[in-house]
């Protein structure tokens, strides 16, 4: 079920109610190509990672900046980019259960699709899928580079799974998946740098042993924002999964970016919220709470304000606390930037976009709630 948006195009951003998800226009089209300014000259692709903004018309305005396709995370995303009019896609992720299974290789039948494993069991489960279905599915093996969620060790199990899906009739091996999410918000460079290497070096283990073993792996995939550059020098990864630039969320904004040739982006996402009482000097309450702002990843910070502080949320409140030299009246509107982009995403059914003061669009977030 899709609710009405809070605006109309055409309507002043003082017309638009709260609590909504605005997005910047102008910030937002810098970014979509500042990544890809970034990368001329290297060869490397791009393909964004779509649960950042889980939204069609963002993804098929990726592929115009040059991204070669999308990554989702879940089916239900994958589907959501497909009906969008989205014709390659990564699932960046294992998918298991017989029903996944089933659309997953109905999905097959309608768009490129590649998808992650690193277990022998899933393998067979999705050859047997293909088989039934009359596909043939591409497998990428998640090699853990120090993430340490899904992923087999790098080098010799790896190989395992490579032998083993180039065996099955309906699977074809696509290369490796090694996205190092915990280095991204590793706040100094140096540091961030250093884990990009280590991964590096999984990589080009893994690559060496398969080579050994008579099989082809040129493609390797991941990276995100707060690394894609590490990777992308490295002569080792071909493709870059970096999602959040889009965006630029209250998170990755405390990482050190100076001296690590990686572009400073805008923040181009956010959340307009409304004050709803004042009763106390010092301190005002906002529409936007739990239900309009992932915490995940911290608080929120307040737009504009840089004497002003989000400083606790409940379900639909939100409490600001600030110096006696800001004043805030009830009805007073102002924009938050969301700790975390992706689950604060997620929490909407439209990107109000504005431009200038105005909304100049509304995009629906097709893929929200995407679990499947």
């Amino acid at each position: 079920m899709s609710f009405r948006p809070a605006a109309t195009v055409g309507m002043s951003l003082a017309e638009v109610d709260t609590p909504c998800l605005l997005l910047d226009l102008d910030a937002f089209e810098r970014n979509l190509q500042r990544l890809p300014d970034s990368l001329k000259g290297l060869p490397i692709k791009l393909r964004p990672h779509a649960k950042s903004h889980k939204c069609p018309e963002i993804a098929r305005r990726q592929l115009a900046a040059g991204a070669v396709g999308v990554c989702c995370q879940k089916v239900s995303e994958a589907e959501a980019m497909v009906d969008g009019g989205i014709g390659d896609v990564l699932i960046a992720n294992e998918v298991v259960g017989a029903a996944k299974l089933k659309r997953l290789c109905e999905l097959a039948r309608r768009a490129s699709i590649k998808v992650c494993v690193d277990d022998a069991g899933n393998v067979r489960d999705l050859d047997a899928a293909a088989h039934a279905a009359g596909v043939t599915l591409d497998l990428l093996i998640e090699v853990d580079v120090g993430a340490h969620r899904c992923g087999v060790a790098p080098g010799a199990p790896a190989v395992v799974l490579a032998k083993q899906i180039t065996a099955s009739a309906n699977l074809r091996f696509a290369g490796l998946q090694a996205y190092q999410g915990t280095a991204q918000h590793v706040r100094k460079v140096a540091e961030r740098r250093d884990a990009i290497a280590q991964a590096v070096a999984d990589v080009r283990h893994t690559q060496q042993l398969l080579k050994d073993a008579g099989i082809d792996c040129d493609y390797v995939t991941g990276a995100g924002t707060g690394s894609y550059l590490f990777e992308a020098t490295s002569s080792v990864y071909r493709e870059l999964q970096a999602g959040s630039y889009i965006f630029m969320d209250a998170d990755y904004a405390r990482n050190e970016w100076t001296e690590s040739g990686i572009p400073a982006f805008e923040h181009s996402l956010f959340v307009w919220t409304t004050v709803m009482s004042a009763t106390m000097e010092g301190r005002a309450v906002v529409d936007a709470g739990l239900k309009a702002s992932s915490v995940d990843s911290g608080m929120p910070r307040v737009a504009d304000y840089a004497d002003v502080e989000f400083v606790k949320a409940s379900d639909e409140h939100g409490v600001l606390q600030y110096r006696s030299s800001t004043r805030f009246k009830v009805g007073d509107k102002l924009k938050l930037i969301p700790g975390h982009c992706d689950p604060t995403v997620n929490l909407y059914d439209w990107f109000v976009c504005v431009r200038n003061g105005r909304v100049e669009a509304l995009w629906p977030i097709t893929a929200r709630g995407a679990l499947l």
